[in-house]
């Protein structure tokens, strides 16, 4: 257990001291994490000992993705948000189901061994975005703020709408519906992850705001301390949503975005330590990833897997999104950019784990293909990151 932690250690923090550098650079911290993930972990020089397998990766990476959900939706510009909001309920309305559809249709045709449960269950893993390897794009001011603030918040609630859909196709495919039809229990189960994701986040975050107001944050709680709140705010949230059978990622979202409103002229220096927090979270769980799925699975993937992979990032997103912004006033490179940057990540990496774990026939197949489009994704999104935003820098400016 030592060795692995002091090989994290001396990573991050040799990652920390050129991290300003390599955000200028077709890098990112995703990329180099996974690698040495994969470099360290069993099937390589086999140096983790630790026991850990993909119940903790799921954890990890839960917990990393509630987080970032949190700082992402607080940092938000809510007046950015309410005009342009349009882009974002599009996205989710309308290209997050054409985004399944046309992925359930793909993955159909390219393989026969699928059976279509199992095909809808890859189209559901692949659907949604990750706010965190979209965080070169959302945080560069060069990119038109309702850019920004729409994948932003594409990312930060379609993870959270897919929960409910692989809940319902994971229990056709095992066989647990019980006494509901389909339907019925795929009402349930969206009303209870939304509705309660969204009380939860609400109700916690409102509750959470008035007891530091109520001990007056300026004068009586130590700064230091001053940053903890908001870790526990997000976590709060989270685990409250998810005890209750709600979404976490909706309650952290949602609790974030409160939080960010509620908290708008100091909300930067209480989300330091959950940013910073967030990061490391990340880093150790994209090392994880590496380690004990990537190669694992990646060097049994075929010529199918890669073709699906290379589809879902490119035309599976980028039609679906291109239809779904058609008549609003937005330049078609515009609308090829929004497609374009819709990386898989931590929500991905969950979902295969709860379809790992469920032991389904298809099994290797979706975790082979799930693993190529994460690792094309982490690679292509991160090069393309700074290039693709420094053409907006002149319209930015002038705006």
């Amino acid at each position: 257990m030592e060795i692995q932690l002091l090989i994290f250690a001396v990573c991050l923090f040799l990652y920390a001291l050129v991290a300003g550098r390599i955000a200028r650079m077709p890098l990112s911290g995703s990329i180099l994490f996974v690698a040495l993930g994969w470099l360290i972990g069993p099937s390589n020089l086999d140096w983790l000992q630790s026991g850990a397998g993909t119940e903790e990766l799921r954890v990890m990476a839960e917990l990393t993705l509630a987080l970032v959900l949190f700082s992402d939706a607080s940092n938000a510009d809510i007046k950015v948000v309410k005009r342009t909001f349009q882009i974002p309920e599009r996205l989710l309305a309308i290209g997050l189901p054409l985004t399944i559809l046309a992925g359930f249709g793909t993955a159909w045709l390219i393989f026969p061994d699928l059976g279509l449960l199992e095909c809808v269950l890859l189209a559901v893993i692949l659907a949604p975005t990750d706010a965190a390897l979209g965080q070169n794009v959302i945080s560069n001011r060069n990119v038109p703020a309702d850019i920004r603030e729409g994948l932003d918040v594409e990312s930060g609630l379609n993870d959270g709408i897919c929960v409910p859909v692989l809940s319902l196709f994971l229990a056709l495919a095992t066989e647990m519906t019980r006494d509901k039809g389909p339907l019925a229990l795929g009402i349930e189960l969206f009303a209870k992850q939304v509705g309660i994701g969204l009380a939860a986040g609400l109700g916690v975050t409102l509750a959470c705001v008035w007891l530091i107001r109520l001990a007056g944050s300026e004068q009586r709680i130590p700064a230091v301390w001053r940053q903890v709140l908001a870790l526990g705010i997000a976590f709060g949230a989270y685990a409250t949503a998810q005890i209750l059978g709600g979404s976490g990622f909706i309650a952290s979202f949602s609790g974030g975005l409160l939080f960010g409103a509620l908290n708008h002229s100091h909300k930067k220096a209480m989300l330091e330590a959950a940013e910073g927090t967030g990061n490391v979270m990340s880093m150790l769980t994209w090392a994880l990833f590496g380690a004990l799925v990537v190669g694992p699975y990646l060097a049994h993937c075929n010529w199918p897997s890669f073709a699906y992979a290379v589809l879902s990032l490119t035309v599976l997103r980028m039609v679906p999104v291109t239809l779904a912004l058609t008549g609003l006033n937005i330049p078609f490179p515009r609308k090829l950019f929004i497609g374009w940057f819709g990386p898989r990540g931590l929500a991905s990496v969950v979902f295969l784990v709860l379809f790992i774990e469920a032991e389904l026939p298809g099994q290797a197949i979706v975790a082979e293909t799930v693993v190529a489009t994460v690792v094309l994704s982490i690679l292509l999104h991160g090069i393309t990151a700074n290039p693709l935003s420094r053409l907006f820098a002149r319209p930015a400016e002038s705006a």
